[in-house]
């Protein structure tokens, strides 16, 4: 039985002459018990004829007893009540909704609910979910558990609100300490009604079903300035949208070893025309989304590599975000045969320590990127002959503090700012008179290469102040990225 109270029975009936229908009612009562939602529409329908027959036979009954005691003649009297009720039972059977016949398929569209638009009578049941499940089931989606989004017509809020402010009387004279907001929500209904069929239908139940309905008929209702109380009755009922199936995303995060110095980390576009034909984020990405079966990606590092720069020793740290992934379950060695895979793609890039991780632990990639240490070797030009004698002092060089202007080549796309940065140890190796290399450990986010030449005396202090001679860069390595993630798997 709906676990209806005395006070809901004028609201019910009020309800039921505007139109509303059966799971309606219940919204409008502010039942908030789930499984009242899920029982068939005809059986809640049926409950609510009840509840509305025993109010009027409660009152016809007590009627009968008023009369028993006055001085009328008995029998026209019993004669007259009998037909009253009658008529009376006659008028009331038209404020239930109607009951489908056994072997129906929907409701005529001359019973279409004036709040909900149908969403709640025809599209609430096994059938509909059977419908949904098979949309879902053709397109191979891998998911472990399911989550149903609604997307409803904008009228269905004027409607309501006009609906609510036609029992808000009813509700002030029973005392009742209810507001709009206490209404059950038709997409709080919807997904009460249909997520234990839809489970039922697809196993195993993070996967996004959506579901969407419009009802062109009443488009016009959100363009008012006066609105009838009740809704006027619509000839037809909503229609349903394509249903929409998003997986959230899959994150797979690794380190990477660049070894081309003509290998942009992202592609490199400039006024409309490529200028590489390929990157690193496109050569590790080619391999996961054709497995993933994934409709495209986001990809994220720690830090990046001018076009020039090789990135050696453990690599940079990654991560990529597979966008509505059909395929999501991988054991560990399906993914070390994917950074097989991608390994033997190319031998620009080296990727190790392939895993899935989760969205959460993303941010360990980012979390204090700007405190983490980085080791670089470069090879030095000086303009004056020099000998080991003169870059020796530069050992004794420890945590060097940097003033770094943004640097002219990457100013059109970073703001004007002048940047703290640290060089915390250094050390060379003489090759000839114009030529050494000089290994450094700095902060993140250090410009290695305006450090060396000075970038016209935006980086102070830099290496043509400390040596005395103009000085630049002619190959640059990333060494190590002293950043702990993601973890490292054992080869």
């Amino acid at each position: 039985m709906l676990p209806l109270k005395e006070n809901d029975r004028p609201i019910v009936k009020k309800l039921l002459e505007a139109g509303c229908c059966a799971r309606c009612v219940l919204r409008f009562c502010c039942l908030g018990v789930q499984s009242a939602y899920r029982q068939s529409y005809e059986d809640t329908a049926r409950e609510l004829c009840a509840f509305i027959s025993d109010s009027e036979n409660t009152e016809s009954q007590d009627a009968a007893v008023l009369e028993q005691h006055t001085e009328d003649p008995p029998s026209k009297k019993m004669k007259m009540d009998a037909a009253e009720t009658e008529v009376q039972s006659e008028g009331d059977s038209a404020l239930v909704p109607t009951v489908m016949e056994e072997g129906d398929t929907e409701p005529a569209d001359s019973d279409v609910c004036v709040v909900c638009l149908g969403v709640l009578q025809q599209f609430c049941d096994e059938a509909y979910a059977i419908k949904i499940s098979e949309v879902v089931k053709a397109e191979n989606y891998q998911f472990d558990t399911m989550v149903l989004s609604v997307s409803l017509p904008a009228q269905l809020s004027v409607r309501e609100h006009s609906c609510w402010l036609h029992v808000k009387k009813e509700v002030r004279e029973k005392s009742m300490c209810l507001d709009m907001d206490d209404v059950i929500q038709v997409k709080e209904a919807f997904k009460w009604t249909m997520q234990g069929l839809l489970s039922k239908e697809l196993g195993g139940v993070p996967f996004e079903v959506g579901v969407g309905f419009t009802h062109p008929e009443t488009d016009s209702d959100c363009h008012f300035l006066k609105f009838p109380c009740p809704p006027t009755r619509p000839a037809s009922k909503c229609i349903a949208q394509d249903v929409q199936c998003l997986h959230v995303s899959v994150f797979v995060a690794g380190r990477y070893n660049k070894f081309s110095r003509t290998l942009p980390q992202t592609p490199w576009v400039i006024d409309g025309e490529r200028r590489m034909e390929s990157s690193v984020e496109e050569l590790i990405a080619a391999t996961l989304l054709s497995s993933f079966w994934a409709e495209g990606f986001n990809f994220s590092s720690s830090g990046r590599e001018d076009v020039d720069v090789r990135t050696l020793g453990n690599g940079r740290p990654f991560a990529l975000e597979l966008l509505n992934p059909h395929r999501a379950r991988f054991n560990k060695a399906e993914i070390r045969q994917l950074q097989e895979t991608i390994n033997q793609s190319s031998d620009k890039i080296r990727v190790r320590d392939l895993q899935i991780v989760s969205r959460d632990a993303m941010g360990h990639m980012k979390e204090g990127e700007e405190d983490k240490t980085k080791s670089y070797t470069a090879l030095i030009w000086t303009q004056k002959a020099i000998d080991k004698e003169d870059i020796a002092f530069l050992e004794e060089t420890k945590e060097l503090n940097l003033a770094q202007k943004t640097p002219l080549r990457v100013l059109h796309r970073r703001p004007l700012a002048v940047r703290e940065r640290v060089i915390h140890t250094m050390s060379t190796c003489f090759l000839d008179a114009h030529h050494f290399h000089l290994k450094l450990r700095t902060q993140a986010g250090t410009y290695i290469k305006e450090f060396v030449h000075g970038d016209f005396g935006r980086t102070k202090p830099n290496l043509c102040d400390l040596l005395k001679t103009e000085t630049d860069i002619l190959e640059l390595d990333v060494e190590s990225v002293d950043v702990d993630w993601p973890p490292s798997i054992p080869e």
